[in-house]
C-alpha cells in the first residue's frame, strides 16, 4: 500500500538570509498599499443633495360637477366610406387622388355647392384632369404614401388648397376592401409632415415666436386617425413692435365640425 507523503515545509530557521526580503522593501510596500487605499473612488454611496418634496395633484373646484358631454363635436373618430372610387386589389395607389375629393365633393354638397364654405374649391377642381393630367389651377396637390396604420400596406395622405388661404389636410386607408377616410381637418397650416405613422400639422399663432403643433395617430380601437397631440411650442425669440403679445383662444378649426 502506497501512501501519500506529505510535502516538507522549510522551518524559518531553513530560509537563508539571501532569500529574506529585505525591511527597507517591506515598509515600502506597506506604504504604497496605503496610499493606493486613499486614492480613487471605494464605491460608497454619496448623498446626492437635498431633494424637493413630492406634491400630489391638487384638484381645484371639487364642487363643479364633471361634464356629461363634450361641449364641441370635433370630430376626431368619424370616418366614411369614399363612394364611386375603386382600389384595385386594395392597393391605394391605383386610386385616382383628384376622383377621391370629387367624391368628397359629391357626399357633402352642403360645404361645396352653393354658398358653401368650400364651393369655390369645387369650382377649382373642375379645372383639374385625370390623375396624370392635373394643372397648377388645381387645388389637389400631390398625394404622399406611407404606412400609418401599420398594417404594412400604404396609406394616402392628401392635401387640398382651400379658401382664405387654408389646406384640407385627409388622410385614406382600405378597410374591408373599400377606401375609408380615417382622418379630415382643413385650417391655417404652416406645413404639414409624415414622422414614422404620426401626421404632424404645424399652424401659426398669434402668440409671437410660437407654433401650434398638432400630432395624428392611428388608433386601432376607434380605427381612425386621432389628434394624440396638440400643442404650443416656442419656435423663436421674436417680439411684437409693441413689446405686446396677444394669445389666441384656440377654436376648433373649419374641420373640427364634422370633420371637414
Amino acid at each position: 500500500m502506497i501512501h501519500n507523503r506529505p510535502a516538507a515545509v522549510a522551518s524559518p530557521a531553513a530560509v537563508s538570509p539571501a532569500a529574506a526580503p529585505p525591511v527597507a522593501l517591506l515598509v515600502a510596500l506597506a506604504l504604497a498599499g496605503a496610499l493606493l487605499a486613499g486614492c480613487g473612488d471605494p464605491g460608497d454611496l454619496r448623498g446626492a443633495g437635498p431633494t424637493s418634496t413630492a406634491v400630489g395633484p391638487t384638484r381645484l373646484w371639487p364642487q363643479v360637477p364633471p361634464a356629461a358631454s363634450p361641449a364641441v363635436d370635433y370630430g376626431e373618430a368619424d370616418t366614411e366610406t369614399v363612394k364611386g372610387v375603386p382600389v384595385p386589389g386594395d392597393d391605394i395607389r391605383k386610386a385616382d387622388p383628384v376622383a377621391v375629393f370629387r367624391a368628397e365633393i359629391a357626399a357633402h354638397p352642403d360645404l361645396y355647392t352653393g354658398k358653401g364654405r368650400y364651393a369655390q374649391t369645387a369650382r377649382q377642381v373642375a379645372r383639374c384632369g385625370g390623375k396624370s393630367a392635373r394643372g397648377p389651377a388645381c387645388p389637389v396637390l400631390r398625394a404622399y404614401y406611407r404606412d400609418l396604420t401599420g398594417d404594412g400596406r400604404d396609406d394616402m395622405v392628401l392635401g387640398v388648397r382651400m379658401p382664405d388661404h387654408q389646406l384640407g389636410v385627409r388622410t385614406y386607408t382600405v378597410i374591408g376592401h373599400r377606401l375609408t377616410e380615417v382622418m379630415a381637418t382643413t385650417d391655417s397650416t404652416l406645413g404639414v409632415e409624415i414622422a414614422g405613422r404620426d401626421v404632424i400639422i404645424r399652424s401659426p399663432s398669434k402668440l409671437a415666436g410660437y407654433e401650434y403643433r398638432t400630432v395624428w395617430s392611428w388608433d386601432r380601437r376607434q380605427r381612425a386617425m386621432l389628434a394624440a397631440k396638440d400643442e404650443i411650442l416656442r419656435v423663436g425669440a421674436t417680439v411684437p413692435p409693441s413689446g405686446r403679445t396677444s394669445a389666441r383662444t384656440p377654436a376648433p378649426s373649419a374641420a373640427s365640425a364634422g370633420s371637414r
